[in-house]
């Protein structure tokens, strides 16, 4: 493990950009840009296009280590370049730490979540994810109902594959989103608490692990997870909560920092010039940093 980006990561200022929309969720990411369907024709030109715009959101000068300590990268954005480096060697040399989503998608709804797909060929992407300077990983698990056997089948799942990628040098993002609409939210959040906190107990000291959260309903919910001696850092997402009221909610909560996607990239588009493009990127870092690290 790097010892800077380490530091970097447990307290660094500012909060980590979430560029992760992969297979299922890129034709929507590329329409919010600009870029409609009839303008590729394959798979290949799609995943082209989605890494033009990453490489124009990572090298504008707004994205930079004074407000951004990381950024979740795709497989394919991992395996490509930015200005003739791999994404992950040119966000490392800029001071912005990265770290890769490893999930496969969602299995179908049972217990009221989502449980991950397998990931059968996950040694091999975290060697080569060790190979391209990545700290940590990601996986999103999805909690869409008060079940309590289906959370802590989400949970028990997440440290399962957690404890593989720990193992394998690098530090894991836990996500079990709780969907914004789940009826009973903050019951949820309640119980998904102490789920957490009973497998985080059972890690040695020297297994660490990062969270990534809904903004809860309840502030400061997640208060004992995040002073958990085995939590690097504890993220939140924006949930599809417009980028106003997820910055608003999360300043609610100390020591939550923003891994925001959808509320980073909404206001960008293909057509802005380089100056337009630039200014609107800064305004939205300078917002989510704020809500980031000047709390209520």
């Amino acid at each position: 493990m790097n010892k800077e980006q380490f530091d970097k990561v447990k307290n660094g200022k500012g909060f980590i950009a979430a560029l992760d929309q992969s297979g299922g969720s890129t034709p929507k990411a590329l329409k919010d840009y600009g870029v409609t369907e009839d303008q590729y024709s394959n798979e290949d030109e799609m995943f082209k296009l989605v890494h033009d715009m990453r490489t124009r959101i990572v090298s504008s000068p707004s994205f930079s280590s004074d407000k951004i300590v990381g950024a979740i990268l795709f497989e394919q954005t991992m395996d490509r370049e930015v200005e003739g480096k791999h994404t992950g060697d040119y966000l490392a040399e800029k001071g912005v730490v990265p770290f890769l989503k490893v999930d496969k998608g969602l299995a179908e709804q049972k217990d009221g979540v989502q449980l991950m797909k397998p990931m059968p060929d996950l040694d091999d992407l975290l060697r080569r994810a060790n190979e391209h300077k990545i700290f940590g990983t990601k996986m999103r698990s999805n909690i869409l109902e008060f079940n309590k056997e289906g959370i802590d089948a989400v949970v028990k799942q997440q440290f399962e594959v957690a404890k593989q990628i720990i193992a394998a040098g690098l530090v894991p993002i836990i996500e079990p989103e709780v969907n914004i609409n789940a009826e009973n939210k903050a019951e949820i959040e309640a119980y998904l608490t102490e789920s957490i906190l009973e497998e985080l107990n059972q890690l040695n000291d020297d297994q660490l692990v990062m969270l990534k959260v809904t903004i809860p309903t309840n502030a400061n919910q997640y208060e004992s997870l995040i002073n958990h001696p085995n939590v690097v850092r504890a993220v939140a997402l924006s949930g599809g909560y417009s980028r106003e009221h997820a910055n608003e909610v999360l300043k609610q909560n100390k020591d939550l920092i923003a891994s925001f996607s959808r509320a980073l990239i909404n206001d960008l588009n293909v057509n802005q010039s380089d100056e337009e493009f630039d200014r609107i990127l800064g305004d939205t870092i300078e917002s989510i940093y704020d809500a980031s690290v000047n709390k209520n």
